[in-house]
């Protein structure tokens, strides 16, 4: 069987770089228009989603061929995307349309609309499929979606402009990067309260948890790190040091990697989350995003 593949949007070169992660090297380079940003990946069915916000859409990619396989069209600017953790439905986020489409993975069907915040930009599903998160960024909220009624069930303010979020495995915390106040809104799912704001480094980005969600890690655009935060004290343990302005953020299927994208470096870091050290820095393509869950088991 393949190594897990991680894939790598670089939107200033209109393409996707695939790394092959036991080697940490990049095996493919995939063209895909229209300033590519977002990734989500299927791990059921094995294909991967890539949002293209000047192509109105996004495109889909085999992941075992590492080919293109099709492009679906959404209208306005797909930014954010999602899929549910049994590999049915994907979820687009519109960053002008205020909006977030439901797509069947089979059909690739439409299947409903739903009006959220202003500038919607990151999701992230629960585990259990039950619940959809999504960062409104210009609202400075976060909205929970009922992925049974398909309804918004709940939103709530969080710091100035949230962008990357995550949920962790039991579904009990969501964590969300405030870009412009600087800091991580933590909150509980029942009803979206807040627990806890977390200072972090200059405009963090996105987020990812590993080591069984005993810490979590968020990049910070300005500052060229990786803030590094232990769950259980919601204290800032580590920050370390990554190419610059890094943006996307996933964690290897092991829970002990975390990868990396940096935009003005064009590479990606790999964070040993044991040591708290980057052991790596892989060269991709010109203007690294990767924004969303990047790395297909």
């Amino acid at each position: 069987m393949a190594e897990p593949y991680a894939f790598i949007t670089n939107q200033l070169d209109n393409s996707v770089s695939v790394i092959e992660t036991h080697s940490q090297k990049v095996i493919k380079t995939v063209t895909v228009t229209g300033k590519p940003v977002g990734v989500a990946v299927n791990n059921v069915n094995q294909q991967v989603y890539i949002s293209t916000p000047m192509g109105g859409g996004f495109a889909i990619l085999d992941g075992k061929t590492l080919e293109k396989i099709g492009v679906i069209k959404v209208g306005g600017a797909s930014l954010g995307i999602a899929v549910d953790t049994k590999g049915q439905r994907i979820f687009v986020a519109d960053w002008y349309e205020n909006t977030v489409s439901i797509f069947d993975v089979d059909s690739r069907q439409l299947i409903k609309t739903l009006e959220v915040g202003t500038s919607p930009s990151g999701m992230m599903v629960s585990q259990d499929s039950r619940w959809l998160y999504v960062a409104n960024r210009v609202d400075n909220t976060i909205s929970q979606i009922d992925l049974n009624s398909l309804k918004v069930r709940n939103t709530t303010k969080v710091g100035t402009h949230p962008f990357g979020l995550s949920v962790d495995k039991k579904g009990q915390r969501i964590y969300t990067a405030n870009v412009e106040s600087n800091d991580v809104t933590v909150l509980e799912h029942t009803h979206l309260r807040r627990l806890a704001t977390v200072k972090v480094g200059g405009r963090p980005y996105a987020t990812a948890l590993a080591l069984n969600d005993s810490l979590l890690f968020v990049t910070n655009q300005d500052d060229e790190t990786v803030s590094v935060i232990n769950t259980a004290t919601l204290e800032v343990i580590a920050v370390i040091e990554v190419g610059e302005k890094p943006e996307g953020i996933s964690t290897h299927p092991d829970d002990q990697h975390v990868y990396v994208a940096n935009w003005l470096d064009s590479t990606v870091s790999v964070i040993d989350a044991k040591s708290l050290s980057v052991v790596n820095t892989i060269e991709t393509g010109e203007g690294s995003r990767a924004f969303g869950l990047f790395i297909l088991e």
